[in-house]
């Protein structure tokens, strides 16, 4: 990649200090400095922000810096990603901190500060510091970034992903242009604790929504001449034999519970924290055609109901407060869609893509992709809430990834600059080329009501607008020509 200027405009002026007054849940109205980075949605707060004594706060906000770092030397990409690692570690530990201490911290706002932010701040700071250093010695050292070192408290203000509304509007194939709701309409829960709360950490049931008052969302660009109709379906079973883990290995290579939640696998079954790509193409799959041996993972649904399961006592369940009894899929889905203006071109081999993002409760939902439903109600999506679905109807959960590709990178340093999502009109942004659209739907049957969550990093709550599923393209040159001729060619193939 060469030497790379880390002098980016939006570090340049990195933050801003504004007075806010923010209604919090539990404790009325506080005064607050609002710390805001200029990156996507990230926020913190510097040292000596106060609040009222008694405010119940919720969760830790901590500034991304994975997304303020869109390109880092090659030679210091595995450094970077481990100590990006690290400091989701040192967010969940200052998270297990703060929940342990979450009512004295309410009576004592200085507690705040001196047993949970002071102590991450140090230790993001040394991580930042790191980063720099790992960058600086084959490219100019990145500035600014110590200012995304300080962290906030902030209460759960019921606006999971700060919107909702829009769902990017240009995300091409089966799921484009659907849109959240806003987390108006009324559940008919009031405010009543329901089974799906775990103890504190989520979810709520305002983060539920009956699908049957949502109004129907869904538009489709419209197919113009030259569109690929065509589709590819690849079958890959539902996890039947319960491959899971709680690593990521495109976002932390090389570390063990990297995501701080369990994954469901279908397809690679070498995937763990340390699969590189000849693993990857050695790999036993699961799909049905053996030149597929891509990997499709995604966080586990679980019901609140009360049973424990046996990653209760570990990495990524129980240690990292996802409790619950894991939902096996009734249905995968995975089907490879064309684009509405022109033909596709095929993927390279080992493309890492991420859609969704894990974070959006903090982050904010510039990367948020999540889509919710129920089977009989598609037509009708959700972003920031869960569905309650009618008897007889299932949940449904919906990934239409990225489908434009820069034409050279088969992944990026924050994992998304080397990928796009088409523009409203289907239409790649320039610079990119088409490349055939992974549409998963993802199907469960679960009892009726608020009952069930998607597993997150601890912070995040368990709130819905957090859903994103993952990819690494290992299909075989021959069976991906063959993704490519049936799509371009109108027909539809498995």
């Amino acid at each position: 990649m060469g030497r790379t200027s880390r002098k980016r405009s939006t570090l340049a002026n990195r933050a801003i200090v504004a007075s806010a007054a923010l209604i919090l849940g539990g404790g009325g109205l506080a005064a607050i400095n609002v710390y805001a980075s200029a990156g996507e949605g990230s926020s913190g707060s510097p040292p000596g922000r106060t609040w009222n004594a008694g405010t119940q706060m919720s969760t830790i906000d901590c500034p991304d810096v994975g997304n303020e770092l869109p390109e880092v030397p090659d030679q210091a990409r595995g450094e970077v990603d481990r100590e990006l690692a690290a400091m989701d570690t040192q967010i969940t530990d200052a998270y297990r901190q703060f929940a342990d201490r979450k009512d004295a911290i309410s009576r004592d706002p200085n507690l705040a500060e001196n047993a949970v932010l002071g102590p991450l701040r140090a230790r993001r700071t040394a991580s930042i510091g790191r980063i720099a250093t790992a960058v600086e010695r084959t490219a100019d050292r990145p500035q600014g970034l110590e200012g995304l070192a300080p962290c906030s408290l902030r209460a759960d203000d019921g606006n999971a992903g700060k919107g909702g509304q829009d769902n990017g509007g240009d995300q091409g194939g089966d799921q484009a242009g659907a849109q959240g709701q806003d987390g108006g309409q009324d559940n008919g829960q009031g405010g009543e604790d329901n089974q799906g709360q775990q103890q504190g950490n989520g979810p709520e049931a305002s983060d539920f929504v009956d699908i049957q008052s949502v109004q129907p969302n869904v538009n489709k660009p419209r197919q113009r001449r030259g569109a690929s109709r065509g589709t590819f379906t690849t079958e890959c079973g539902r996890n039947e034999n319960g491959k899971f883990n709680p690593d990521n290995v495109i976002v932390a290579p090389g570390v063990s519970n990297g995501a701080h939640h369990m994954h469901d696998y279908v397809g690679n079954q070498a995937n763990d924290a340390f699969a590189g790509d000849d693993d990857l193409a050695n790999g036993d799959t699961s799909c049905r055609n053996q030149g597929d041996r891509s990997t499709y993972y995604w966080p586990v649904l679980r019901l609140q109901n009360g049973t424990a399961e046996n990653d209760a006592a570990a990495d990524g369940g129980g240690k990292d407060q996802n409790v619950g009894e894991i939902q096996t899929p009734s249905q995968v889905t995975l089907k490879f869609v064309g684009n509405p203006t022109g033909r596709v071109t095929a993927m390279p081999r080992f493309l890492r893509i991420i859609t969704g993002d894990a974070k959006a409760l903090t982050n904010g939902d510039a990367n948020a992709n999540a889509s919710w439903s129920c089977t009989g109600f598609e037509n009708r999506q959700l972003k920031d809430k869960y569905p309650i679905c009618p008897d007889g109807s299932q949940v449904v959960r919906s990934f239409a990834f990225q489908s434009c590709w820069d034409g050279r990178n088969t992944d990026s340093a924050n994992h998304r600059t080397h990928v796009a999502f088409a523009q409203g009109d289907g239409r790649c942004p320039n610079g990119f080329k088409a490349i055939p659209q992974l549409v998963q739907r993802i199907v469960y049957d679960v009892p009726p009501g608020p009952g069930f969550a998607v597993d997150s990093f601890p912070e995040q709550l368990h709130k819905p607008v957090t859903d994103h599923g993952d990819f690494i393209n290992v299909f075989d040159d021959k069976l991906m020509k063959k993704v490519v001729s049936c799509i371009n060619g109108g027909r539809r193939c498995r």
